[in-house]
């Protein structure tokens, strides 16, 4: 299931995010793993939650994105949920580009929540994004 916390740069959707690690962190029977650019989350974040810098992978598209987080989860079985901080920042500003990313991830991610901040109004983003907010 993926779910979006959605606004512009400095609207509070790290703190969200933030907020939704430590309660997943709290009470998930599996693993937490949060994906941002720049480890700036390093000490806001429990250290059970297994924090990736996606410039340590090279991470800059979202193709590289998606066989990232596809092998991650192919790897470990016992990953409940996942939380992607500035997904614009990792992949970029083409929506459609963004909305077949996601189709793409809802076919591997049925049992595993995974949630993105993306640094945008909710009206401005094309109907193929739009559906992840609900």
């Amino acid at each position: 299931m993926i779910k979006l916390i959605t606004g512009r740069r400095g609207s509070g959707k790290t703190k969200i995010l933030v907020d939704l690690i430590k309660e997943a962190a709290a009470n998930t029977k599996g693993n937490v793993v949060c994906i941002e650019k720049a480890m700036q989350l390093t000490y806001d974040i429990p250290y059970s939650v297994r924090l990736v810098d996606v410039d340590s992978y090279s991470i800059d598209s979202y193709d590289k994105l998606y066989g990232f987080i596809s092998g991650m989860i192919a790897g470990n079985y016992d990953i409940s949920e996942v939380f992607v901080d500035g997904i614009l920042k990792i992949g970029g500003r083409d929506y459609q580009m963004l909305a077949d990313f996601f189709g793409m991830v809802e076919k591997i991610t049925s049992e595993i929540e995974i949630v993105f901040t993306v640094s945008e109004d909710v009206e401005n983003l094309p109907e193929g994004v739009l559906k992840y907010t609900k």
